[in-house]
C-alpha cells in the first residue's frame, strides 16, 4: 500500500459501521459518491489514486464505502437511496463536516440528487459524472435498459467471480479503458475485493428500480454535470436530459467514455476544481436560510370519525382520541418524521425519507386497529416551501388530495413516493390514474400492500 494512503476509520449509521478516509486539507469539503463496488483502501493501488491525490490537493475530500461493500459492514440485501443518505450524513458527522460539495458518480449520482434536494442545508454544490436518474427503459426515458438487456449487463457483473477472463470482461463493460494488462488487473482486482457475488445481485435489484427524475427540479444548489460525448453506457444525451432539467445547472460534454481512470480522470478533476473553487469564492459554503427541501409529507384522518364520537359521547371519544394521537406522536418519533399540524382527528407530518414515512403510516395503521380505529392515510414527495420551519406549497396540498381517496384502512401513495423506494422492500398495487382536485395532471397512484 502506498505510504501517503490515510488511515480508514468508521463512523456509526444505525446497525452498521461505515468505513470512510479523508484526504486533503484545502478550504471546503468534498463528498464523493463513488459508482458500484468500491473498497477505500485499495483505490489507492489503482489508476485512479492519482486522480485522487489531484482531487485532495485543492479540498478535504470525504470518501466512504457503501454498507455491503468494500470496508464497511457487510449486511443482507443492497441500501436503499435513503439508507445511503443516511450513512452520508453519519460520515460527515463524525468528520465534522457541516456543508459540502456532492460529487456523485455514475450510479453514485442517484443519491446525490436525492440528498442535495433534501439536505439543501447540508450541500454547498452538486457535480454529477454519467449521471443516470433512472436505470430502466419507459416510453418517456427511451435511454434506459430493456429487461433482457439488464440481465445480461447482470450477468457480466457476475463474471467477476468465474473466471478471469469473464472478470476482465465484466471491468470494461464499465466503461473503462486501460492501457496496459497490468492497469486491467488492478482493476479486476478491486472490484472482486470490492464485494461478493450476493452484493453485485442485491445492488443491481435495487439500482434497476430507480428514478429520482422527479427531483431534478428541486435543486436548487450549484450544479455541474459532467458527461462523456463516447459514453457507451449512459448515453450522452441522458446528460442533457439531466442538465436541462436541474434549474441553472452547467453541462460540460467531455471526450470520454463512462467513467475514466489514469490521465484521464485527472483531466477530468481540471472541471470539477475549477468550478467547485468559483462556487467556494462565491461564497456557496456560507450560511444560508434554505426556504425550499425535497419532503415526503403524510395525511392521516380517521375513518367515520363523527359516527364513532356520537356512538361513544363526547368524554369517551376524548379519551379514545387521546390515546390515537398519543399513539401516532410515538411512532412519529419512531420514524424520525416530523408532526406539522393536526386539528381534530387529522395528522399532518413531514418525513426526510419516503421510506420511513410509508412505514410509519403502514405502524400507525396497525396500531389504531387495536384502539378500535381505522384510519386512512396519504403520502407524496416533492418540493416544499419551509415556512416557520414547517412545509408548505403544492406538494404539501398534492399530499392531503391523494389521502382523501385512500381507502378505509389503506395507505396511499403518489408514483413519486413508490420511485423513491427502490430496493426497500415495500410492495405496491396499482390503483391507476386520477384527478387530484386542484392539482394539474394525471396521478399515478398505489397502495402499499402489507
Amino acid at each position: 500500500m502506498p505510504p501517503d494512503v490515510p488511515e480508514t476509520r468508521y463512523a456509526r449509521s444505525g446497525d452498521a459501521w461505515i468505513a470512510y478516509q479523508v484526504s486533503g486539507s484545502g478550504p471546503f469539503d468534498v463528498v464523493f459518491i463513488p459508482p458500484h463496488l468500491t473498497h477505500a483502501e485499495l483505490i489507492w493501488t489503482t489508476s485512479f489514486a492519482p486522480a485522487l491525490r489531484r482531487f485532495s490537493s485543492f479540498c478535504r475530500l470525504i470518501r466512504f464505502d457503501k454498507r455491503g461493500t468494500g470496508m464497511s459492514d457487510r449486511v443482507s440485501g443492497a441500501p436503499t437511496l435513503e439508507l445511503r443518505m443516511d450513512d452520508a450524513r453519519a460520515v460527515m458527522d463524525a468528520v465534522g463536516c457541516r456543508r459540502a460539495a456532492f460529487f456523485g458518480s455514475s450510479e453514485g449520482a442517484a443519491m446525490s440528487l436525492l440528498f442535495a434536494a433534501t439536505y439543501p442545508e447540508r450541500t454547498a454544490a452538486l457535480v454529477l459524472r454519467s449521471a443516470y436518474p433512472r436505470t430502466m427503459w419507459a416510453p418517456d426515458y427511451p435511454w434506459g435498459r430493456t429487461e433482457d438487456g439488464y440481465r445480461r449487463e447482470l450477468d457480466r457483473e457476475l463474471g467477476l467471480y468465474r473466471s478471469r477472463g469473464e472478470a476482465l470482461e465484466s471491468v470494461l463493460s464499465h466503461g473503462l479503458r486501460f492501457e496496459n494488462d497490468e492497469e486491467a488487473q488492478q482493476w479486476v482486482n478491486y472490484y472482486r475485493w470490492s464485494g461478493s457475488p450476493g452484493a453485485v445481485e442485491a445492488l443491481a435489484l435495487m439500482n434497476k428500480e430507480i428514478d429520482v427524475r422527479h427531483v431534478l427540479p428541486a435543486i436548487r444548489v450549484p450544479t455541474l454535470v459532467l458527461h462523456g460525448r463516447y459514453d457507451t453506457v449512459v448515453p450522452i444525451e441522458v446528460g442533457r436530459y439531466v442538465a436541462d432539467r436541474i434549474p441553472g445547472a452547467r453541462l460540460v460534454e467531455v471526450d470520454a467514455g463512462h467513467l475514466a481512470t489514469g490521465r484521464a480522470a485527472v483531466e477530468m478533476n481540471a472541471h470539477l476544481e475549477s468550478f467547485l473553487t468559483d462556487v467556494w469564492e462565491a461564497g456557496g459554503w456560507d450560511d444560508a436560510e434554505r426556504d425550499r427541501v425535497l419532503a415526503t409529507v403524510l395525511f392521516t384522518d380517521i375513518v367515520s370519525s363523527s359516527e364513532r364520537a356520537t356512538a361513544l359521547g363526547d368524554r369517551a371519544w376524548r379519551d379514545l382520541l387521546e390515546r390515537h394521537h398519543t399513539l401516532i406522536r410515538r411512532e412519529l418519533v419512531r420514524f424520525r418524521g416530523n408532526e406539522v399540524d393536526t386539528a381534530g382527528d387529522g395528522f399532518f407530518a413531514s418525513f426526510d425519507g419516503p421510506a420511513r414515512a410509508i412505514r410509519c403510516a403502514c405502524a400507525i395503521a396497525a396500531g389504531v386497529r387495536e384502539l378500535g380505529l381505522e384510519i386512512r392515510a396519504g403520502l407524496h414527495t416533492g418540493e416544499c416551501e419551509v415556512v416557520d420551519g414547517k412545509v408548505a406549497g403544492i406538494a404539501v396540498h398534492t399530499g392531503a388530495r391523494v389521502a382523501a381517496l385512500a381507502r378505509p384502512g389503506e395507505v396511499l401513495v403518489s408514483s413519486t413516493v413508490k420511485d423513491l423506494v427502490a430496493g426497500s422492500g415495500l410492495a405496491f398495487e396499482d390503483r391507476g390514474s386520477h384527478d387530484l382536485k386542484g392539482i394539474p395532471g394525471d396521478w399515478r397512484l398505489f397502495s402499499v400492500a402489507e
